[in-house]
């Protein structure tokens, strides 16, 4: 595969003079240093730290690296004298509030003296400039306006009614309570995600992308379609290990849009493929993404169930994609790569052994001996280890180890910046109680009808996304919607939280603000809102599965082997024909006219819903229409009707052959 420079810098690191290039790696030396030794217990042989200094301490080695990597406008690659001052009072305050840690914990600041209340105004307005930096101004908005809901909470009509705070307090627990940064967000930051994000970053460093890539072509390069096919499978795999969408649309999107684009794939298709497949993977296991962590701390559950839960979710997912891409490469004509430009399978596999290797270690170390937070540490670990003492390209080497630091540097950073501000939205929907206010407001607007509740949901996830919104969108509906939906309809608890999980996720798709469809239009040189509008239909499956498997616990793994088996059976032939209809090219079949192809998007709905009468009426109508569309083409074959040339058009190339 063609493999083409294209510079996709998502911060300024590239750009920072060398003494800020030390101070950013140090600070992420010590933040990693300080996370090791706080979750494998060294430091508390000889002194018990508290929850609150280790999390302040992180504070101080990321969100104010935010200030260093993250500019105020976009495009500014200088840093100003205020970006050094910010990063400088987040260091400041957060040390401040270390040396206080064994007070705020014990005693409380939740009614912080005038000084402490000034102190934690700051720190706020820091982090939430540094969630604008990274998220942008919408997100900000939303923290903000539940946030300081509890300040005109005692004001609002009817369900959104709730307890009112005076802005001390307010402000007090955000930055000192456990509801605030101090709660969800710093446990999984500190203790679940961290290590995660270290582990993609060395992955990242090391040139799994590109192993992940070759591998992919090796087998699905030659085929038709092969670049596109590559691009699925690649990035697929590349985010089962990464979990994030944007270093996987940068990892490997910048060989295969150039390549789909070389072989004839239009910049908006190519553009959007890798988007697709690159947001896949936050659902992806074994590594997800950050809002899986999320779910796993909401609902105390082990993150190797979730794992298991997102299995087969993903495989339908890929499967859809991989069935469109086909799709459209035989209705186009488009052809593989040449045999020349197809890396050996042997020659891949040897070079880059070191990857698999790491896959095996960790699912052994997360599903066989419950090591859920030690586990991307030992991963790491192995990985670096191997990487020093392999030969060929991807060979760790001192002089690549400040790369490697910076790509864990700025995925920490990122996440960082994004997660601490949903302290300020759980912090507020507690403190005024409103949380269940909405619940029950939720109930009665839905009339006690489950699947109303859940098309609101989704509509909500759809405009919450819009506005680039994915863990906030999450956090809100899991705490609003999921206790409502569970309540009524008795839904498995998992299933919901999932069915939020990937509706909240098609932010990353979604117009008008979608990450990964823009920078896939930014590499391929395209549209970016066509791009999006592409990336939305290639990515249509994703509208259906939570409906599948939220009515059938059996698709995550929830119920006994033959139910699994049976309901991944009829989802999978569901997808193929949702697919197919989406497209206007059913496998086998070939190219088909607009009525079929709404036929058959319904009929596969039918058919993937788990229910039997549903199962019934979709296999019925799939069978009638494929035995009307044969009949119809017979008697066209048998008469000669011409033209020859349209027939031709309409049948898979194996039939064309037969007719000439």
């Amino acid at each position: 595969m063609e493999e083409v420079s294209i510079e996709i810098e998502t911060t300024r690191y590239a750009h920072l003079s060398k003494p800020l290039k030390f101070c950013f790696l140090t600070l992420t030396v010590i933040g990693v240093i300080l996370s090791i030794f706080y979750l494998f217990g060294i430091i508390s042989r000889w002194w018990a730290m508290l929850n609150s200094f280790y999390y302040y301490a992180l504070y101080a080695c990321f969100s104010s690296s935010t200030f260093l990597i993250k500019p105020a406008r976009k495009g500014a690659k200088k840093i100003p004298w205020y970006d050094l001052g910010a990063a400088i009072l987040i260091i400041g305050l957060s040390i401040y509030f270390m040396l206080n840690a064994w007070e705020i914990s014990m005693i409380g600041w939740g009614h912080p003296t005038k000084v402490n209340f000034a102190f934690a105004t700051i720190y706020s307005l820091l982090i939430l400039e540094g969630a604008r930096r990274m998220a942008g101004i919408v997100y900000v908005g939303i923290c903000l306006l539940f946030g300081l809901y509890p300040l005109f909470a005692q004001y609002m009509p009817g369900f959104l009614y709730g307890t009112g705070s005076p802005l001390s307090n307010i402000i007090g627990t955000h930055i000192f309570g456990g509801e605030g940064i101090l709660g969800l967000p710093g446990k999984v930051m500190g203790e679940i995600i961290i290590g995660f994000l270290i582990f993609s970053g060395i992955l990242i460093a090391t040139g799994a992308g590109k192993f992940f890539l070759n591998l992919a072509m090796s087998v699905f390069g030659g085929y038709r379609g092969g670049p596109a096919k590559v691009a699925v499978v690649g990035s697929a795999l590349f985010g089962s290990l990464s979990g994030s969408a944007l270093s996987n649309v940068v990892g490997t999107g910048t060989v295969t849009i150039p390549t789909m684009k070389r072989t004839g794939y239009p910049p908006e298709y190519a553009g959007a493929i890798e988007a697709c497949a690159s947001t896949g993977g936050i659902l992806m296991p074994p590594v997800m993404g950050a809002v899986a962590f999320v779910m796993c701390t909401l609902l105390e559950v082990p993150y190797s169930k979730v794992i298991l839960a997102a299995v087969l979710p993903s495989i339908l997912y890929y499967f859809g994609l991989l069935m469109q891409v086909d799709a459209f490469a035989a209705k186009t004509g488009l052809k593989g790569l040449p045999k020349e430009e197809i890396p050996s399978g042997k020659k891949t596999f040897l070079e880059g052994w070191p990857f698999i290797s790491v896959i095996g270690v960790f699912l052994y170390l997360i599903l066989f001996l419950g090591l859920e937070e030690l586990s991307p540490f030992y991963a790491s670990a192995t990985l670096v280890i191997l990487s020093f003492l392999i030969k060929g390209p991807y060979k760790m080497t001192l002089q690549r180890v400040p790369i490697m630091i910076a790509e864990v540097g700025k995925l920490i950073t990122q996440a960082m910046a994004v997660i601490l501000p949903i302290g300020f939205i759980i912090n507020g929907l507690t403190m005024s109680g409103s949380a269940a206010s909405f619940t029950s407001g939720i109930v009665n607007l839905a009339g006690n009808n489950v699947f109303l509740m859940l098309l609101m949901g989704a509509g909500a996830c759809y405009i919450m996304g819009m506005a680039g919104m994915l863990i906030s969108a999450y956090i809100f509906l899991a705490v609003t919607l999921a206790p409502a939906v569970i309540q009524v309809g008795g839904l498995n608890v998992l299933a919901v939280h999932l069915f939020i999980l990937y509706f909240a996720m098609l932010s990353e798709i979604t117009p008008p603000v979608a990450l990964s469809a823009f920078l896939g239009a930014n590499i391929a040189g395209a549209n970016p809102m066509k791009t999006a509008c592409r990336a939305m239909r290639l990515g249509i499956v994703l509208y259906f599965i939570p409906f599948f498997f939220v009515y059938n616990p059996a698709l995550i793994m929830q119920g006994s082997f033959l139910e699994v088996l049976q309901a991944f059976g009829l989802a999978l032939a569901g997808v193929l024909f949702i697919a197919g209809g989406i497209e206007g090219y059913l496998w086998r079949i070939g190219r088909i006219g607009l009525f079929d192809r709404i036929i058959f998007v319904i009929a596969g709905s039918l058919l993937a819903f788990p229910e039997t009468t549903t199962d019934i009426i979709g296999i019925g109508i799939i069978l009638l229409n494929l035995v009307i569309t044969f009949v119809k083409r017979k008697i066209l074959i048998k008469s000669h009707t011409p033209p020859l040339t349209v027939l031709q058009n309409n049948l898979d190339p194996k039939r064309q052959k037969e007719i000439k």
